[in-house]
C-alpha cells in the first residue's frame, strides 16, 4: 500500500492501481480527490469536507463513491443517486478494493460553550487508521496511525497519550497545517522516539505530495 500526503488533513492510499482519499478538504489541493475511485469524509468541517472538492471528483469519475456520515451525506447525496453511502460507527464496507471499519461518534470538545458534532473515523485494509478530529481508540491494533498533531482542540499532553494508548508502529502526522516550521521541529521532537511518546515507535511528518510505502 502507497500512502501519499496530501494538504492538512487528507491522505491518499494506493493499493494495485486503485486510490482512495480520506478528507479533502478547504486546506487541501484541488486536485487531491482526481481519480480516485473512493472519497471518505470524517466529518463536515470545512478542512476535512469541501463539497466543491467532492463533486469535482464524482463528476469527473463516474464510478467514484463517497462514504461519509450522514452530516455530510445530506450535503451531497442528491446530486449523485446511489454514489453516496451513509456510515456509522460499527460499519465495514469495502471500498476501491480496500476493506474498511468505521470507529467513533463525535468530535473531540473545541470548547463546552461550542456543540459538538459528529465525527467518524476510518481503519483501512486493517492497518492505516484516520481517526478524523478526534483521538478515537479502535479497540484494535493499529499499525499506522495517522495522527492529528496539532488542532484548536487538543494539546500536545493529549496528543502524546493518545500515542501511548494506540502503540502503532508508525504515527504520521496528518492535521498539521497550521504548523509553523518552527513548530514542527518541537511537536517532532516531543513525538518521536526519543521523546515521551511511545519509546521505539517510528514517528514521520510527510509533506504534501511525498509518499511513503507501508509494505
Amino acid at each position: 500500500m502507497k500512502l501519499t500526503k496530501r494538504g492538512h488533513a487528507c491522505v491518499r492510499l494506493e493499493k494495485d492501481g486503485r486510490a482512495l482519499v480520506i478528507d479533502p478538504g478547504a486546506f487541501t489541493e484541488p486536485e487531491a480527490a482526481a481519480g480516485a475511485e473512493a472519497v471518505l469524509v470524517t466529518h463536515e468541517h470545512a478542512d476535512h469536507f469541501s463539497e466543491q472538492q467532492l463533486r469535482a471528483a464524482l463528476e469527473a469519475n463516474p464510478a467514484a463513491e463517497i462514504w461519509t456520515l450522514k452530516s455530510v451525506a445530506d450535503q451531497v447525496s442528491a446530486a449523485f443517486p446511489g454514489r453516496v453511502h451513509t456510515v456509522g460507527e460499527g460499519d465495514t464496507f469495502s471500498a476501491a478494493g480496500f476493506d474498511v471499519e468505521v470507529h467513533g461518534q463525535m468530535h473531540a470538545v473545541i470548547h463546552p460553550d461550542i456543540p459538538r458534532i459528529t465525527n467518524v473515523g476510518f481503519l483501512v485494509d486493517g492497518s492505516v487508521f484516520h481517526p478524523g478530529d478526534a483521538l478515537t481508540v479502535p479497540g484494535r491494533p493499529v499499525e499506522t496511525l495517522l495522527l492529528p498533531v496539532h488542532a484548536p482542540w487538543s494539546k500536545v499532553s493529549e496528543v502524546i497519550d493518545y500515542l501511548r494508548e494506540l502503540k502503532p508502529a508508525r504515527a504520521i502526522d496528518v492535521h498539521d497545517g497550521l504548523l509553523s516550521d518552527l513548530a514542527r521541529t518541537v511537536y517532532d521532537r516531543l513525538l518521536g522516539p526519543d521523546g515521551p511518546g511511545v519509546a521505539g515507535a517510528e514517528h514521520g511528518r510527510l509533506a504534501p505530495g511525498d509518499s511513503t510505502d507501508l509494505g
